[in-house]
């Protein structure tokens, strides 16, 4: 009898096919694929611009890749390897920050890479390999596994949402053409009435006498921050 299959194969158990010509290996097929989407965006990444890039026919990239799922699928695991993390100090603190910053750095060398990985798991050996290290940061901390776990997702949230609020930004900056100095002067008329009509006292203590964080630092402040509640909340 023939074994009965449970689910669609995945990319990671299928054995690769031998490349016709270099110009065609999987690894070239995702290197180019990350240059356009970090270029350009997830819009512009399709099996015919990949193969068009390739300077080849999109038949002969299916018989690499089943399609463009399957190639996000390679593309997360490619840039989740490109800083593999360390073994454990045993200074936990020390180790969750790293693993921060160093899911903040791919996050900002890959604008994309948060989006899809919002959305679908990571199950490739590089990200495996960075969950895996996350845990074991986090086991520093607390020998329970479950708890280690809820510290990474915690984290990993954070991490996510503080760096869409610099990409946003970016972002603008890039539809725009309009530099956030730029944007500051264009509005500076409409703060300046606000601030002296005297109706938002708090928010004009802000503009007049709040210094202006960057969002390296920024981030650093509200990491320290969960930190310190993480610390509190296991030793509680």
């Amino acid at each position: 009898m023939a074994e009965e299959k449970t689910g669609p194969e995945l990319v990671w158990s299928r054995e690769r096919r031998a490349p016709g010509r270099q110009a065609m290996t999987l690894e070239r097929i995702v290197a180019v694929s990350i240059t356009i989407t970090d270029a350009e965006g997830l819009d512009a990444l399709s099996m015919r611009r990949v193969a068009a890039d390739l300077d080849s026919g999109t038949t002969s990239l299916y018989r690499h890749v089943a399609g463009r799922d399957e190639l996000l699928d390679l593309m997360i695991d490619a840039v989740q390897g490109e800083e593999p993390p360390p073994p454990p100090s045993g200074d936990w603190r020390a180790d969750l920050l790293a693993v921060a910053r160093r899911m903040r750095a791919a996050l900002l060398r890959h604008p994309w890479l948060g989006a899809v990985m919002s959305t679908r798991p990571a199950l490739g050996p590089n990200a495996l390999r960075q969950i895996d290290g996350s845990l074991a940061a986090a086991g520093g901390l607390t020998s329970d596994i479950t708890l280690a776990s809820d510290v990474v997702v915690v984290l990993t949230q954070y991490v996510f949402g503080a760096v869409s609020r610099e990409l946003s930004e970016q972002e603008v900056q890039r539809r725009t053409g309009q530099s956030e100095d730029e944007w500051r002067r264009s509005i500076a008329p409409y703060i300046g009435e606000v601030i002296g009509s005297g109706a938002y006292p708090q928010f004009a203590r802000r503009v007049i006498e709040a210094q202006e964080h960057s969002f390296e630092e920024l981030f650093e402040f509200g990491l320290g921050c969960l930190l310190d509640g993480i610390a509190g909340r296991v030793a509680g």
